[in-house]
């Protein structure tokens, strides 16, 4: 048990300190795409999570497009943006985002112009790109909470402040709405910590059930599946997106919320 709590508070320390303050806001769970671009004569891609959060669910993207959770897991490429997979789903030209079509992802970069287009995807490196929307300004009317990029992303959900799309003509699937189910408490085995309050309600606006189940939380009964904290702060159960795009596991109060009785 000793070496247990060691192991755990070095993790723990290990998390504040190379990762709470090494990276602004706007960074935070931001991914770099480069299976192929330098390769094919073409700056990195640069994607932003805070973006596409602010404007979709998780389970549209990582379910009905097929974006998998393990970074350069998805074979990205021009054809398949060409042919309506992967951002070409929705950066086609043709599907509609509020009242403007949504620019294609790829296009004939020796066409006069369209490598200035490029850029607003392909953007490591690039000096002065123009981009579309800024972080600070996309943000500032949003819930602040916390560390990571400091969204109460929850929040502004519940409040309408974001409304994130779940479905894509062509791409999704109509489903019956989910029946939604009752907090439950996650027991703490530490005496330090408070059990963890766990909503599924919460969790299924922005991942419906596909995102968890089955492949991070095997279906069982409650309490079937058991996990600590040294595999959460390894990436897995919670920690596949806590501390990736999620707030960070070092605002334990955010999931450790139960009172203290």
């Amino acid at each position: 048990m000793k070496s247990f709590m060691l192991m755990l508070s070095a993790a723990i320390f290990a998390s504040c300190v190379g990762a709470a303050y090494a990276d602004p806001a706007s960074d935070y769970g931001r991914v770099v795409i480069n299976n192929f671009s330098e390769r094919a004569g073409m700056p990195a891609v640069v994607f932003d999570h805070w973006l596409h959060r602010g404007l979709y669910t998780c389970r549209l993207c990582h379910v009905d497009v097929g974006f998998a959770m393990e970074q350069g897991a998805t074979n990205i490429n021009k054809a398949g943006n060409f042919n309506g997979y992967y951002c070409g789903a929705c950066h086609n030209g043709r599907t509609r985002f509020g009242d403007k079509a949504i620019f294609p992802a790829c296009s004939d970069v020796s066409a006069l112009g369209e490598k200035k287009r490029c850029y607003r995807c392909h953007s490591r490196g690039v000096d002065d790109v123009q981009m579309e929307y800024d972080f600070a300004a996309f943000t500032k009317a949003l819930p602040k909470k916390g560390s990571g990029n400091g969204i109460d992303w929850e929040q502004a959900e519940a409040t309408g402040l974001v409304k994130p799309i779940d479905y894509i003509e062509g791409v999704s699937i109509k489903r019956p709405a989910i029946k939604p189910q009752e907090d439950f408490a996650i027991h703490s085995k530490s005496t330090w910590m408070t059990d963890v309050i766990f909503s599924h309600k919460k969790h299924a606006v922005w991942n419906g059930c596909e995102v968890c189940h089955p492949e991070i939380f095997p279906m069982g009964d409650k309490g079937s599946v058991q996990f600590n904290m040294l595999q959460i702060y390894d990436g897995e159960y919670c920690g596949v997106c806590h501390d990736k795009v999620a707030f960070p596991l070092r605002d334990c109060e955010r999931c450790h919320s139960k009172p203290v009785q």
